[in-house]
């Protein structure tokens, strides 16, 4: 049995470096606004929605920013594989490895909405060798499984 504690301070310190130096080598901007958005979606390690993220930064003392510039934010972040959106959900989740291209595959708890990202290579590899047989090119994957957690089916 395991010891070890999560350190979540830990955890998001080291999220928010990553995508700091992620954007300084592709010389991209990591504004404060969008680094603030990034520690925002970390900050539970659960899906969240663009709607509780601007609750949060009001809650932060930030003054009221409007949906649009939320929403460009977390268009960044995407775009730079910071965080992944939950289709399902229509709620937001941190990368834990965007330094590496990689397909979204997670698992849902439908009930606590718990959620753990998959990198499987042997699911990728059948997912490309599925769509190859019927003529096409995998370029991009997101696959959603809904079920229940392990605490949840206790």
């Amino acid at each position: 049995m395991s010891t070890d504690i999560h350190d979540h301070d830990k955890c998001i310190e080291s999220a928010l470096n990553i995508a700091r130096d992620i954007c300084a080598a592709r010389d991209t901007r990591f504004t404060p606004l969008r680094r603030k958005v990034l520690e925002l979606v970390w900050e539970g390690h659960a899906p969240v929605t663009a709607y509780e993220l601007l609750d949060m930064l009001s809650n932060a003392g930030k003054k009221r920013v409007a949906p649009p510039t939320i929403y460009r934010a977390l268009d960044f972040l995407i775009e730079e594989g910071f965080v992944h959106r939950i289709e399902s959900l229509n709620a937001f989740i941190g990368c834990p490895d965007p330094a590496h291209t990689h397909q979204g595959h997670f698992l849902i708890c439908r009930k606590c909405r718990n959620v753990r990202e998959v990198n499987d290579a042997k699911l990728m590899s059948h997912i490309s060798k599925a769509a190859a047989s019927h003529g096409y090119s995998c370029e991009n994957s997101m696959l959603e499984i809904m079920g229940l957690c392990a605490n949840c089916q206790t």
